[in-house]
This record gives C-alpha cells, sequence and structure tokens, in this order.
C-alpha cells in the first residue's frame, strides 16, 4: 500500500520523475510514506549528559571566551540523531548557560521562547521587562518571547543554568526577531519579587487587563513548587506512571505557563517503579534530587542529581527511583494540544 510503502519503480516512472522534476514537481506517491508515517518517526534519539562532565567543559569555555563576547556562553545540548541542527529534540533546543562571578550577559530580545532551570550557584539574577529575580537552584524562570532580558552575577561563585527555547518552531515558520538594547542592562523600574506578590497568590489585580499568552509570573521558586509536592504526597496518590506530577501554570487562565513550551516538575518516591508509558512529545528531563533510571525503548539511563537526558517522541518510557527523586522537564505538549495532535498511551497503567 502506498501509505506503507512506494509504488515499484519503473523505468518509465524514472524517466517520468526526471522530467517533471526539471520543472519542481515531484510525485506525491513516491514519498507518502516517508512524510505521513504510521507513528511519529524522526532523527530524535535517546540520549543523558552528565552534568559533572559538561560543567567541566562550560567552566573551560569561560577561560576562552567572555559573556559579552559571546552574547551568551552557552554549550548546546546537541541531539546525537541531529547533528548540527542545534535541537534536542525535533521542536525544541537546550543548552547549559554560564555566567561568572562580576559577568552580565548582555540585554536582548527575540522572538523565542525560553525558560531558565538553575543547575548550579545561588543568588545571581535575571532581568526581564524592567524587573529582577534572584534564581536559586531548582527555580523555574521563563522569559517571553518579545521581552527585554540581561542576566548578571554578583556573587563570588559561577551560575550555571538549563535554557530551553522554542528555537526550531520559530524557525519553522520563518518569525524570527531579535534585537540588542542599547546598554548592557536595561533599567530596573519594578522591585524584585513584584510579579510573583501580583500573580503567584491565586489573585490578580482588580483591572488586570493582558491577554498574552504567557505567565505574567516569571519566576517560579522551587521552594514552593518542592513543598507543594511534598504536601500531596501525604494524600499517598501516585499515578502509575509518573508517580506525582505538576505542571507550572498560567494563573491568569489555567493554562501552561509558556504559549509553546509546557513545564513539570514531578516526585518519584523512594523505590517507585514506573508503568510504562509514551506520548508524542518528545521531553527533556533534569535531575534536581535523587537517583535512579530511566528505560527508554529498552535502553537503560542511570541518572543522578543535575543530568539531563532526553526522551524522543511516542517511545516506551518508565522511570525508577533508588531514593525520592524530583525531576524537572519540558517539552512542546502546549503547542501539540492546542493543534489537537497530542496523544498519549498508558500501556496497562
Amino acid at each position: 500500500m502506498p501509505m506503507e510503502s512506494p509504488p515499484e519503480e519503473t523505468p518509465e516512472r524514472r524517466a517520468y520523475y526526471k522530467k517533471i522534476g526539471e520543472k519542481n514537481l515531484t510525485p506525491l506517491w513516491a514519498v507518502m510514506s516517508s512524510i505521513i508515517t504510521p507513528e511519529p518517526k524522526s532523527g530524535c534519539r535517546a540520549h543523558l549528559w552528565r552534568y559533572e562532565e559538561a560543567k567541566d567543559y562550560l567552566l573551560e569555555a569561560g577561560d576562552l571566551i567572555s559573556a559579552r563576547e559571546a552574547e551568551r556562553r552557552v554549550l548546546i545540548l546537541e541531539n546525537p540523531g541531529m547533528p548540527g541542527e542545534s535541537k534536542i529534540t525535533t521542536s525544541l533546543y537546550a543548552g547549559l548557560q554560564l555566567v561568572l562571578p562580576g559577568e552580565v550577559a548582555p540585554a536582548h530580545r527575540h522572538s523565542q521562547s525560553a525558560l531558565r532551570f538553575v543547575l548550579d550557584g545561588s543568588g545571581a539574577h535575571t532581568a526581564v521587562d524592567g524587573e529582577r529575580t534572584l534564581m536559586e537552584v531548582g527555580d523555574f524562570v521563563i522569559t517571553p518571547p518579545g521581552a527585554w532580558h540581561d542576566h548578571g552575577n554578583v556573587t563570588d561563585e559561577p551560575m550555571i543554568w538549563l535554557d530551553g527555547l522554542d528555537i526550531p518552531i520559530v524557525s519553522m515558520f520563518d518569525t524570527s526577531f531579535a534585537e540588542s538594547y542599547s546598554a548592557d542592562e536595561q533599567p530596573i523600574t519594578r522591585k524584585t519579587g513584584d510579579s510573583l506578590a501580583r500573580y503567584g497568590a491565586n489573585m490578580l489585580p482588580v483591572d488586570y487587563d493582558d491577554n498574552r499568552p504567557v505567565s505574567p509570573i516569571f519566576n517560579y521558586p522551587y521552594g514552593r513548587a518542592r513543598e507543594a509536592l511534598e504536601q500531596m504526597r501525604r494524600q499517598d496518590e501516585w499515578d502509575a506512571c509518573h508517580g506525582l506530577k505538576l505542571r507550572y501554570i498560567d494563573p491568569k487562565s489555567g493554562d501552561f505557563a509558556m504559549p509553546t513550551i509546557a513545564s513539570f516538575l514531578q516526585l518519584l518516591p523512594k523505590g517507585f517503579v514506573a508503568s510504562a508509558y509514551r506520548s508524542t512529545d518528545a521531553t527533556v528531563f533534569t535531575v534536581v534530587e535523587g537517583t535512579g533510571r530511566t528505560t527508554i525503548d529498552g535502553e537503560i539511563f542511570e541518572w543522578g542529581p543535575k543530568d539531563i537526558f532526553v526522551v524522543p517522541s511516542w517511545k516506551w518510557t518508565s522511570h525508577e527511583a533508588d531514593e525520592d527523586a524530583v525531576i524537572f522537564s519540558y517539552s512542546d505538549r502546549v503547542a501539540q494540544k492546542k493543534l489537537g495532535l497530542w496523544r498519549e498511551d498508558r500501556g496497562n497503567a
């Protein structure tokens, strides 16, 4: 059948294909089975990056190039199945960013949405549209599309975080714009903690009227999220596939916090063995606490704190925790859901 394999090629057909190819035409029946596949299919491969190894390389980069010269001193986590494409999944980007003591990563803005998940260090800051937030390990920080943002480190220790962006999505739509600010740092016009106070207590200012599809909170502190998981643990209601898994939301709508990137935090209790699960959103995971392993399509990946791994679309996956483990993850699930494309399979759960 054409949906499963192309029709046989004959000399006459090959001659025909060559003739119409000169007019920039091609027969659908010859390619249909490769562009409309029975199941998700891409070059994306499961892979794990050891944080300590990547950190050594990142610190070495700190001796080679400054944050100002690099604009952003980042090592891209490049999927081994898609070399040279600056992708960790087919639709998302990931990188590890370093800001050394006394440095500023200059202010700029771009069409791409970005998240930061803090892995190392304490007290450096990110500024977004006139407000600074201090960054601690486990904090989830948002940079909305088009928002001015810069990073600075006034501490005496390096600061490292995981960057997640929708660069491949924006590139697919050919809608990328970027602009540098006129100074290294933008003016600060709002007090630290202002957005969390205004929007992070299940309340909104009485005259709030902003329908942008992104959360008005730009730092979700790890301490709050971790306490939520701990409180919910007491109910002892564990999902067979995910343990206890929460999603970060936009408080004004209840939707995901970002328009193209879904973000999650989950708790796997000691000894937990998850049921096999698969979904269409290829997902990036980073471990905050604990040790364990994840089996992806039969391949076992042992992980510990700050390690990063990627699960491709529609691959059977299960987690196992040797001790209480907390894992942050992000994917393009929100975009897939908006387009009616997302699908999951809970196996025998």
